[in-house]
C-alpha cells in the first residue's frame, strides 16, 4: 500500500499540532519530577531511605505498566485513529494529576502513577502520527522536532516544578493537571486526524495487543527485527543519566542541586539544538543509516568521556559529544516507520514502546547496582563512571546491529504480510 502525504501546508500545520501536543505533555510530566520524591517523602515520614526505595517502587512499576499497555494503546489507534487516543490520554492524565494532588495516603498516590503509566499514550501514538503525515525525505524532521519537543519540555517543565514546588509540594501536580486538560481542550478543537479510515485496520488484532503477541510484528522483518534491537539498546543506555547522574555529581565533582539543575538545562538546550535542526541536515546529506550509525558512535563517545572524566568541566565536554547521539532516534524511527504499512504503525510503534519500557525496567537497577559496587569499601577498582561506561559499551553493541539491519526495503510491507494472529 503507498503512503499518500498531504500537501506541504497542511503536513506542517499538522507537524506543528503535534508538536504542541507532545510538548505541553513533557512539561506535564516534568513540573512533577522536582516534587515526587519529596512529596513521597513526607508520607513516610521523613524517611529518606524508605523514601527512596519507594521512589525505586515507583518508576519500576511506571516502566512494567507501559510495557504491558503500549501495545494496546499501539492497537487501538490503528483501528479507531491516532487523534481519539491522544485525546482519552491527555484527558486522562489531566484527571490523574488531580488525583495525586488530592491523594490523602501513599496507597492514593501509587493508584494516580499507576493510571498516569496507562494513560500515557500520545507519545508512541505521536510517533505514529509523524508517520502518517510525512514522506519518506521529510520523516526523520518531524522524529526531530518531537526530540525538540522533549528538549523544550525537559528544560522548563522540572524548572516551572521547583518553583511551584517551593510554594507548595501539591501545587505542581495542579498545574501538571490544567496543562494536560489544556492539551486535551487544544486537541480537541485544533488537532486532526492524520488516518484516513480506510487506511485503519479493519478489526483489532488481540494477538498483537501485548508484550509478547508484538514481538511478532517486528520479527515479521529481519530488518524491523534489527532496528528494534537497536532501539531496545540505545533505551536501556539512555537510562544511565536518570539512574546514576544526581549520586556519580556529588560523588565526583561536589555538585549540589543548582549545579545539577544548571547541567540538566544544558543537557536539554543541547537536544533542542540536535533535534531542531541538525537532524534534518545530516540525514538529508547522510541518508538515515549513516547517520544512525555517525550518532551512535558519537553517543559510545560522550557516555566514555563522561565517564573517566576526573573533573567536571571535562564532564562538561562529554555532553555536546553525546548529544549528537540525539540523531539516532529519528533517523531509526524513520527508517523503520518507511518498512510498515501505514495500518501497522501503531502497532508497531505501541511494539517499539514496550521494547523502551522494559528498558526503563532493567536499566536503573542496572545503572544504579553498579555505581553502589563501584563506590563501596569493597570494590576492588575506584571507578564510580561504571554505569556510564557500560552504556558506552552497549552504543558499540548498537552499532554492530544497525551496521548489518539499517538498510531501506524497496517496499512497505503491508499489513497482510504480518502475522495477523488469530
Amino acid at each position: 500500500m503507498g503512503v499518500q502525504t498531504p500537501s506541504p501546508g497542511a503536513r506542517r500545520a499538522a507537524l506543528a499540532f503535534i508538536f504542541v501536543v507532545v510538548l505541553i505533555d513533557v512539561m506535564a510530566f516534568g513540573v512533577i519530577i522536582p516534587v515526587l520524591p519529596h512529596l513521597i517523602e513526607d508520607f513516610v515520614g521523613g524517611d529518606i531511605s524508605v523514601a527512596s526505595w519507594w521512589v525505586g517502587i515507583f518508576a519500576v512499576l511506571f516502566a512494567a505498566i507501559q510495557f504491558v499497555f503500549a501495545p494496546i494503546q499501539g492497537a487501538l489507534s490503528d483501528r479507531y485513529g491516532r487523534r481519539p487516543v491522544i485525546l482519552l490520554s491527555c484527558l486522562g492524565l489531566g484527571l490523574d494529576f488531580v488525583l495525586m494532588a488530592l491523594a490523602p495516603t501513599l496507597a492514593w498516590l501509587l493508584v494516580g502513577r499507576i493510571v498516569s503509566a496507562i494513560t500515557a499514550a500520545s507519545f508512541s501514538t505521536a510517533n505514529a502520527y509523524i508517520a502518517d503525515v510525512t514522506s519518506g525525505a521529510d520523516r526523520a524532521r518531524g522524529y526531530g522536532m518531537i526530540g525538540a519537543a522533549f528538549g523544550v519540555g525537559f528544560i522548563a517543565g522540572p524548572l516551572i516544578g521547583g518553583v511551584l514546588g517551593d510554594i507548595d509540594l501539591r501545587l505542581p501536580f495542579w498545574f501538571a493537571a490544567g496543562m494536560a486538560l489544556l492539551n486535551f481542550l487544544y486537541g480537541l478543537f485544533v488537532l486532526p486526524e492524520s488516518l484516513p479510515a480506510e487506511r485503519r485496520s479493519a478489526r483489532i488484532h488481540w494477538s498483537h495487543a501485548n508484550p509478547l503477541g508484538s514481538l511478532g510484528l517486528l520479527r515479521a522483518q529481519p530488518q524491523v527485527m534489527g532496528l528494534a534491537v537497536v532501539v531496545l539498546i540505545s533505551a536501556f543506555a539512555h537510562y544511565a543519566h536518570p539512574s546514576v547522574f544526581v549520586l556519580y555529581a556529588d560523588y565526583r565533582y561536589g555538585w549540589g542541586q543548582k549545579e545539577v539543575g544548571y547541567v540538566l538545562a544544558f543537557v536539554g538546550a543541547m537536544a533542542i539544538v540536535v533535534n531542531a535542526w541538525l537532524v534534518g541536515l545530516l540525514v538529508k546529506r547522510m541518508g538515515e543509516r549513516r547517520a544512525l550509525i555517525l550518532a551512535l558512535c558519537f553517543g559510545a563517545a560522550g557516555f566514555a568521556v563522561t565517564g573517566l572524566a576526573p573533573v567536571g568541566w571535562l564532564f562538561l565536554v562529554g555532553i555536546p559529544i553525546g548529544a549528537l547521539w540525539g540523531v539516532a532516534a529519528p533517523a531509526s524511527q524513520s527508517l523503520i516507520t518507511r518498512q510498515v504499512d501505514p495500518a501497522m504503525q501503531g502497532r508497531v510503534q505501541g511494539a517499539l514502546m514496550s521494547l523502551t519500557a522494559l528498558a526503563g525496567v532493567v536499566g536503573p537497577a542496572v545503572y544504579a547496582g553498579s555505581f553502589g559496587w563501584a563506590v563501596s569499601p569493597a570494590s576492588p577498582i575506584d571507578l564510580p563512571g561504571i554505569p556510564y561506561l557500560v552504556a558506552s559499551s552497549m552504543l558499540l553493541l548498537a552499532i554492530a546491529v544497525a551496521w548489518r539491519h539499517a538498510r531501506l526495503p524497496a517496499a512497505p510491507a503491508s499489513a497482510g504480510d504480518m502475522p495477523a494472529g488469530p
